[in-house]
């Protein structure tokens, strides 16, 4: 179970690319070597002041995005900038290479410094810093130079710097944790149902439908699907995304969507996760829907009127159709009614 955080994909430092030559530089009074460094040079000429990058690597993912390593401006003076691995993102800004991060502090802060200027000249706008967990010694450097924390991970910390003086156009954090719930019901009218080992107290001996949250990048459907078969061993198939609820400040501050999926048993033995369950049972609808918490809670009580009604045909909800988008290249689930049967009911243009 875990909460969908907000991506971003970094490309792999390739030393191949890189050109296999000494270079005098100095970096905190050192000349070294650049095959020692993990930022490299490349050149940058200022014809009249203006930019122009004379040397690039093409990572191909996405949009075509371009790789920035280090930059030797010329203008009547040549003088040398050195740049942190990055790549360009869609809208202005920088994606920095958690892998070729310099792994002395004191280099680090040196080249996030020039890095920091030379992107400010270039007109980057959001800056976008991964920093592993191996790498923690960094992040109060990155803190000192303006960046703010803006998710953690297992393994990684992601900082954020907005160059312009204007309010950041960054987007935030994950918002929502994403839950389901699978309503399976049998041949025989009976409901599958569990009592959860712990919950809170309000919920505490109520029999309700298997729950949980979906993985990342898992879908609605297949999270529903997971959550019936690790609680119970019920294998089942989906149907219909049949109803969501929206909350807000659930968890840590963060806001909730449910979603109740309709789900066909394949399987009827039951056998329980004993880690999360205390029991689970093929119950009579009549008396699944009998309990007091349903009369007692409109949401439960709402929950349960829809579940039926679908059962009986009187109601339909959304089924998921894989398709293609053009606009990012992405095979995605695009969750609707029956398109069919909703064109039927247009006049004809």
């Amino acid at each position: 179970m875990a909460l969908i955080k907000a991506q971003i994909s970094y490309p792999i430092c390739n030393h191949a690319f890189r050109e296999k030559k000494s270079l005098r530089m100095t970096h905190l009074n050192v000349s070294r070597k650049v095959e020692d460094l993990a930022f490299k040079p490349q050149c940058l000429n200022i014809p009249n002041g203006r930019t122009k990058l004379d040397a690039f690597l093409d990572i191909g993912y996405g949009n075509r995005r371009k790789m920035i390593n280090h930059a030797t401006l010329s203008t009547t003076q040549s003088t040398t900038v050195d740049s942190l691995d990055a790549c360009d993102d869609d809208y202005d800004g920088v994606i920095v290479n958690p892998q070729c991060l310099p792994t002395s502090a004191n280099a680090f802060a040196a080249i996030l410094r020039s890095s920091l200027s030379y992107w400010k000249l270039k007109g980057k706008k959001g800056i976008w810093l991964k920093i592993l967990e191996e790498q923690a010694e960094l992040v109060p450097i990155a803190l000192k130079e303006g960046f703010r924390y803006h998710h953690a991970d297992p393994g990684y910390v992601m900082l954020t710097h907005w160059i312009p003086e204007e309010p950041c156009m960054l987007p935030s954090t994950a918002t929502h944790q994403i839950g389901v719930g699978g309503f399976v019901i049998n041949d025989n009218r009976e409901v599958l149902v569990v009592k959860e080992k712990k919950c809170p107290l309000r919920c505490s001996g109520i029999w309700k439908l298997p729950t949980g949250f979906i993985n990342e990048s898992e879908e609605i459907f297949c999270g529903a699907v997971r959550e019936v078969k690790e609680e119970t061993g019920i294998d089942t198939t989906f149907l219909e995304v049949l109803a969501f609820r929206h909350a807000h400040r659930v968890t840590f501050e963060k806001s909730d969507l449910f979603f109740i999926c309709m789900l066909k048993p394949l399987t009827s033995e039951i056998t329980i996760d004993e880690r999360e369950i205390a029991a689970a049972k093929w119950m009579p609808l009549d008396e699944f829907l009998a309990q007091p918490y349903h009369q007692g809670d409109s949401m439960s009580k709402n929950v349960a009127d829809i579940c039926v009604s679908s059962y009986e045909n009187k109601y339909r909800g959304f089924t998921a159709l894989q398709m293609m988008s053009k606009l990012d290249d992405r095979l995605s689930y695009l969750y609707c009614g029956d398109l069919c049967k909703w064109k039927k009911g247009l006049p004809e243009t």
